[in-house]
């Protein structure tokens, strides 16, 4: 297993592309702390259901499912993850549990759907309080471990294909991912001399609460969005999953700074696809 003795700190991992990530980390060898303002999910039950999903999901492209047995694998600390004590926390927990924390992946996410001139300033900086300054607080915290006991580990960020596309009423969650990027970049230039390694994955629409929320409120909005997918369907939370374990795992040892985008080919396209009636 490709996440064998890694000890990985989580964000956001309570549903969604977090959930999934945290239970992919911990079926392939990994030791996960998760950092949530929400309760512990029954992970039994949502490493089931995930199970279920990526089997569906690769039978539509004749691959085999993977198992998952996880939850023995995973702590959980219910906090804040805006706040730097959090951070600190988080940190403390993993040296106790793991002696050392050689991972970390910054998932926490948002959203606030609002007209541009009706925004107000205490929602725009909600939003970039989880999606963007966790991400440097988590980041800084966990890389002055690293660095101090000379850890060559990996920090993943959840970007979004919104951080270079638009969506007129989204502006806090587009302005944070556009911020990740370059967070994901910065961060790895000035890691690099300590063998750490810093990259983030770019999802398209993937079935989860959060894009039910936000983008597909109808069967039109649906369409929409299909439309402009080429593999014609949503992507699942699992599919992202297995880009961060990717980026996490020594498979990933000559690549940083980089964003992928899981997103069935969107950012690619420049037209929309036609819909089967």
């Amino acid at each position: 297993m490709r996440l064998n003795n890694r000890h990985i700190i989580v964000t956001g991992g309570a549903q969604g592309i977090g959930l999934a990530c945290a239970l992919r980390f911990a079926s392939e060898g990994a030791k996960v702390l998760v950092v949530d303002k929400q309760e512990a999910p029954d992970l039994d039950r949502a490493s089931e259901d995930l199970a279920q999903e990526d089997a569906e999901s690769k039978r539509l492209v004749n691959m085999e499912p993977d198992p998952y047995q996880v939850a023995s694998n995973i702590e959980w600390l219910q906090a804040d993850v805006a706040d730097r004590s959090t951070a600190k926390a988080a940190l403390a927990m993993g040296i106790r549990l793991w002696g050392r924390v050689d991972g970390l992946l910054n998932n926490a996410g948002i959203i606030h759907g609002c007209h541009f001139l009706e925004l107000k300033d205490e929602d725009f900086d909600r939003v970039l309080n989880v999606n963007l300054r966790s991400y440097f607080i988590f980041s800084q915290v966990i890389a002055m471990h690293m660095v101090a006991e000379g850890i060559q580990g990996a920090i993943v960020n959840m970007s979004s294909v919104n951080a270079l596309l638009a969506i007129p009423d989204q502006l806090p969650y587009a302005v944070s991912k556009g911020g990740v990027n370059q967070l994901t970049r910065v961060s790895a230039m000035s890691l690099a001399e300590h063998g750490i390694r810093v990259n983030a994955v770019g999802p398209g629409t993937i079935a989860t609460e959060l894009a039910r929320k936000a983008v597909m409120q109808s069967e039109q909005a649906r369409r929409k969005i299909l439309s402009r997918t080429p593999l014609l369907r949503l992507g699942e939370p699992d599919e992202v999953a297995q880009v961060a374990s990717f980026l996490m795992s020594e498979q990933a040892s000559y690549l940083t700074g980089q964003i992928i985008y899981p997103d069935g080919g969107r950012m690619a396209l420049n037209y929309t696809v036609p819909q089967p009636d």
